[in-house]
């Protein structure tokens, strides 16, 4: 590990991750570990860099085509550099880079670093290797290419989204982008730990050799892990889970209700608890001495019924009405908030949700903020997303040790 690892607060202070993927997993899970402190590095083809880059929405600049904001919040919190990976030279620099790490992100299609000569084998034993794909790097499937839209079809998530008489609905955002990305992170940590935690033998006294880690990431992989009693429920019951929109069969009331102002709220009211608050709070206080509303089990056999006078009783009121009647009763309840309710809830405001982020090239960005927070050693707030090439010099020269001549040779010849 270098000396030279620029810090910037939080508990992963004083490691460094080499970033070398694109579009979203891989740097996701990069940037997680920057906003624990981490200094990441990304890499990039020169010329072209991350496909995010070229992905909309666009701010018009004075200076060139517009610049993407999708890159602005993918991109954050690292520093960039340009590096052909497929040149000799390139993969030489690249390697000498990665022996000031302590981690590597990429998600290539399986087979693609080893050859380019920069798979685990390759590389540093202490280096824990973070390997996200569509399929993983093992079984039949794992040479096919894929993007997150397979991730939540294969892994079993996009048959259960959306309503039971119309076709599956991907989530609003990448999903398995992320979650996997997420995953890959705390494993990273879990591998870190065990490299430099576990030590010397207590009995023996002997001296370990540091080794790092493989990580093995699938799309699909995080999709499988979240899918609830799905798959137990069919190993036992022979229950195919299918969807059932914003309901579930076995608990009521419970859904996205309509409210007079054309907006929607979260009801979660299936408890006894809570539907005799939610009763209270909709003034039908019989409602709970109804032999078929009276247990749960009772509610969600006339989940139709109860849903529809709960709708009733939403479609007449405000959002806002209904969220404090529902407040002062004590009922869960949230509106489906767009991006202007979410920069105008004083709630967010107050807990610094959003926060600037300083982009080199349009300026300060509104942009959600670091997540989960430290209270005794948070990070600092992530540098925007680096230009291409941006930090050449101050890495290939000030990390890597060549001149500045080596580099400027390097780049006229399209391997930085």
């Amino acid at each position: 590990m270098s000396d030279e690892v620029v810090s910037s607060g939080g508990p992963l202070r004083g490691l460094r991750v080499i970033d070398v993927g694109t579009r979203i997993s891989a740097p996701f899970c990069a940037g997680l570990l920057g906003e624990l402190g981490a200094d990441v590095i990304k890499v990039e083809l020169p010329g072209e860099g991350d496909f995010m880059r070229n992905m909309g929405p666009f701010v018009p600049v004075d200076d060139g085509p517009g610049y993407s904001l999708s890159w602005s919040v993918e991109g954050r919190g690292r520093r960039g550099v340009t590096c052909d990976l497929r040149q000799p030279e390139g993969k030489d620099l690249f390697k000498r880079l990665v022996t000031t790490a302590d981690v590597l992100c990429e998600n290539f299609r399986p087979g693609t670093m080893e050859r380019w000569g920069l798979g685990p084998d390759d590389l540093p034993q202490d280096l824990v290797y973070v390997r996200i794909s569509a399929f993983g790097q093992t079984g039949p499937y794992a040479p096919r290419p894929g993007l997150d839209r397979l991730g939540i079809a294969f892994g079993g998530l996009l048959n259960l989204t959306g309503e039971p008489d119309r076709p599956p609905v991907r989530s609003g955002v990448n999903i398995s982008d992320y979650f996997t990305g997420t995953f890959a992170a705390f494993a990273a940590v879990a591998a870190l730990y065990g490299r430099d935690a576990a030590g010397p033998s207590a009995a023996s006294h002997e001296k370990r050799d540091r080794q790092g880690e493989v990580i093995d990431a699938a799309l699909y992989g995080s999709m499988l892990r979240i899918l609830e009693w799905t798959l137990a429920g069919y190993d036992r019951l022979g229950i195919v889970r299918h969807r059932e929109g914003n309901r579930l069969s076995t608990s009521a009331p419970l859904d996205n209700y309509p409210t007079a102002d054309g907006t929607y709220v979260c009801i979660v009211a299936g408890s006894d608890a809570n539907f005799r608050r939610l009763c209270a709070a909709m003034g039908r206080p019989e409602l709970t001495q109804e032999p078929r509303f009276d247990t749960l089990a009772h509610r969600a056999d006339h989940g139709d019924e109860i849903n529809g006078i709960v709708a009733a009783w939403t479609s007449s009121l405000t959002a806002d009405q209904i969220t404090e009647r529902c407040v002062e009763h004590d009922v869960p309840v949230g509106t489906a908030y767009s991006a202007a309710d979410i920069f105008a809830d004083p709630h967010m405001a107050a807990r610094d949700d959003l926060i600037p982020i300083d982009d080199p090239v349009i300026g300060a960005v509104r942009q959600q903020a670091p997540f989960p927070r430290l209270a005794k050693n948070p990070g600092a707030v992530p540098s925007g997303a680096p230009r291409l090439g941006e930090h050449n010099e101050e890495i290939w020269c000030g990390v890597v040790g060549l001149s500045k001549a080596e580099l400027e040779d390097l780049t006229a010849r399209g391997v930085l």
